[in-house]
């Protein structure tokens, strides 16, 4: 896909998108940063303007990725007075954003980024987990329970996206309502 030359103010965007769109295409690891330049039309010299190199820029997607999932995440768990509900919503709302952004998720998880090495990384992941402390910290007194049911109940949310993803399970609808009920489930159990 061929594309116009962007002027130095859009640069950093521009690699971005192109490279979220060579995310989609071929994974995080299948592609090179010459490989982004071009697709955003600009010099292979370009980037190194914005990024030391392409895990600069894979980070700086986990970011954007990040910043996705904490919006969409509290979003869905902000109307919902009942901590166990807001559980279930995360665990389904974790489910959509994994099939609407695949690319986003692929990087945040896939890209195998060492994430002490960029700044801002380890942070944005764990202000994501934080959107269930307030539920978690209501159904369990225990700190350490708390934080085990925030895990819990994320990695059952993450194990049904990438059930979903790989046909496991066959729809959509199926895995939101079945990551849900297993929050619910996960919410009712422990001390």
């Amino acid at each position: 896909m061929s594309r116009t030359t962007y002027h130095h103010g859009d640069l950093r965007n521009a690699l971005e998108q192109a490279a979220l769109e060579l995310v989609a295409e071929r994974g995080p690891h299948g592609f090179s940063l010459a490989e982004a330049s071009r697709r955003a039309g600009v010099s292979v010299a370009a980037p190194f303007r914005h990024f030391a190199n392409k895990d600069a820029l894979l980070a700086a997607l986990a970011l954007r990725s990040y910043t996705e999932q904490h919006d969409r995440f509290a979003a869905a768990i902000a109307d919902a007075d009942d901590p166990v509900e807001q559980l279930a919503r995360f665990a389904a709302a974790y489910v959509e954003f994994a099939i609407e952004e695949p690319a986003l998720f692929d990087v945040t998880f896939s890209a195998g980024l060492n994430k002490p090495e960029h700044p801002g990384l380890e942070e944005a992941g764990a202000r994501v987990l934080a959107v269930l402390r307030s539920p978690a910290e209501q159904l369990r007194s225990d700190p350490a329970a708390a934080l085990a049911l925030i895990h819990s109940v994320a990695a059952t949310a993450h194990g049904f996206a990438a059930f979903l993803r790989e046909g496991v399970v066959p729809d959509l609808r199926t895995a939101t309502t079945e990551a849900a009920e297993a929050a619910r489930r996960l919410a009712g159990q422990g001390t």
